[in-house]
């Protein structure tokens, strides 16, 4: 990239001038008319040297000037200290040519080449509908699995659906009571309606609880029996609704670690590790360090010698590492389960740090609905099916013309566009208004300046226009923008945040809207046409790349 050549000269200026050595950080002026680049680098030295900053950046500057670096165009001191860099027309030329060649590996990092990178997301609660919550999960897991994949890593994406529970005993008590033995499942909602009457049931009536243990016991040891058959159906059942959810979303699982294999290493793992654990009231707790005081006192073992919540996560933790020995294990919860993984990675670090210090602990808030159509139709905790459907909807009433699966695409796009658009754990309000529009801060705006360029494209090749490479003008702002796609990868992939790259699409977007208002684009009576299809091509495909590692599709036409 441009900013590692950039920041080796000006490292290398500092050591030939006799400066001291320091770290080169290099931003982005917020005014194009200040330059590309902007260091801090002498108000650094002089502040260790006890000097005067535009002193020191004078002496940076002379010398850079004396390099001349064939890049860039133009040095100045600005402000307190600060050195702009202007770089040069013929490298924006470059630049463009890179990304119209390159196409949609344009942008790929390698600063986790080399790496395993194991990305968990979208774990589903079985005989549960998916619901909105993991459709938020969905889409922040799939964006960094994506990002992991663009920057080099080998990237290994799992779920770890909750299939063994008192809870879905419940439900199997229920379905065996009112369907028989011979149930066959043929919507996921009546899965749904038996765990919520099974818990009301055993909430009621204290006379099922035996078998409703022994269902569960059944279901643990894996003992034949008809709970067994029924939960083995409906477990295959539901794991297809769940992927079926998925595709249409973008997601496709490699593999799956259960909760009921979890639990069992959590137990394991608890019993040979006394030393961590501490006996209280007959259950099994684990008891921080007096130096953790955020860190609150945790069951791992009940009572009743069955795993917490907490000891499913460090089995869970323990199967991950073994499986798949990952260089970083990245997992994403509601950000309400931070405490509860703040214990589980504490104590994990005392019986193999690396599960801890390789673990990532990415979160999500939640998601209200503005409008009173929207709220009324998805009710209280929207599922994922009726979110998408009634988002769906939505789309149909204001582009009636648009086909079924273009009105599912630009419903997809304004969801999963509202959800990563924010920093991690932050609550999300999805306004139909304001996030379906072709205009604004929206996934469906990025996708419909897509299709303009595609559209400009199209009419250029009627007419016979072709692009090329060949400039005498102004650099345009478009230009400015285009090259950094590569550094926002990078940083969204150090951060594992992928809201850096909603905005930096959100100002290409906005940047070529303005040149395709000010440009006669089709124009063959004008020298600079063909380059301008140039940078038209890389708008659409750098808006592509970005759309791609966001989990969103980007249509032909709209």
């Amino acid at each position: 990239m441009i900013k590692a050549l950039l920041q080796k000269e000006i490292s290398r200026v500092v050591s030939d001038i006799g400066l001291e050595s320091v770290p080169v950080e290099l931003s982005h002026p917020a005014d194009f008319s200040h330059g590309d680049y902007a260091a801090n680098t002498a108000m650094i030295l002089a502040k260790k040297a006890g000097k005067n900053p535009i002193e020191v950046a004078g002496e940076i500057v002379n010398a850079l000037k004396e390099k001349k670096i064939d890049f860039v165009s133009k040095i100045e001191i600005a402000g307190p200290g600060f050195i702009n860099f202007t770089l040069t027309p013929e490298f924006f030329v470059k630049e463009t040519k890179e990304i119209v060649s390159v196409g949609e590996k344009y942008g790929e990092s390698e600063i986790h080449i080399g790496k395993k990178i194991l990305v968990e997301h979208s774990s589903p609660n079985l005989f549960k509908p998916f619901h909105i919550g993991h459709v938020m999960n969905n889409a922040i897991g799939e964006s960094i699995s994506r990002l992991a994949k663009f920057s080099g890593a080998d990237t290994t994406v799992i779920s770890f659906p909750s299939d063994i529970s008192l809870g879905v005993a419940k439900a199997i008590f229920i379905l065996l009571e009112e369907e028989g033995e011979s149930f066959i499942p043929t919507d996921v909602a009546v899965l749904g309606d038996a765990y919520v009457k099974g818990t009301k049931r055993y909430e009621e009536d204290e006379s099922v609880h035996l078998r409703i243990k022994e269902i569960a016991d059944n279901l643990y040891s894996r003992r034949d029996s008809p709970e067994l058959r029924i939960f083995d159906i409906c477990k295959k059942f539901n794991i297809e609704y769940f992927e079926k959810v998925l595709d249409r979303l973008g997601t496709k699982i490699d593999a799956y670690i259960y909760e009921s294999e979890a639990g069992i290493a959590g137990v394991n793992l608890v019993g040979v590790n006394k030393d961590i654990f501490t006996q209280s009231d007959g259950a099994i707790v684990y008891i921080p360090s007096e130096d953790d005081k955020h860190l609150n006192t945790a069951v791992f073992i009940n009572s009743q010698g069955n795993p917490t919540y907490e000891a499913k996560d460090l089995g869970l933790l323990k199967l991950k590492f073994e499986k798949y020995s990952p260089d970083l294990s990245i997992f994403m919860t509601d950000n309400q389960q931070i405490s509860h993984f703040n214990v589980v990675l504490d104590a994990a670090k005392k019986i193999n740090p690396e599960w801890s210090e390789k673990s990532i602990h990415r979160y999500h808030g939640r998601m209200s609905f503005q409008g009173n159509k929207m709220s009324s139709r998805l009710g209280g905790v929207p599922l994922a099916s009726d979110l998408l459907d009634g988002i769906h909807e939505e789309v149909n009433e204001k582009n009636k013309e648009a086909d079924e699966k273009l009105k599912d695409q630009i419903a997809i796009a304004a969801l999963k566009f509202t959800i990563l658009k924010s920093q991690a754990g932050k609550n999300i309000n999805f306004d139909p208004e304001t996030d379906l529009s072709f205009e604004g801060d929206t996934g469906p705006y990025i996708q419909y300046t897509i299709a303009r360029c595609n559209s400009v494209l199209g009419k250029a090749n009627t007419e016979g226009i072709k692009e090329s490479f060949e400039k005498s003008g102004e650099v345009t702002d478009l230009e400015r923008l285009l090259y950094r796609f590569p550094e926002v990868v990078e940083s969204s992939a150090k951060e594992w945040a992928p809201h850096h790259l909603v905005n930096y699409g959100l100002e290409l977007a906005r940047a070529f809207n303005s040149f395709y208002g000010n440009t006669k684009l089709i124009d063959k009576d004008n020298l600079e046409t063909g380059y301008n299809l140039s940078l038209v091509k890389a708008t659409s495909q750098v808006l592509k790349n970005t759309l791609q590692i966001l989990g969103i599709e980007s249509p032909e036409k709209m």
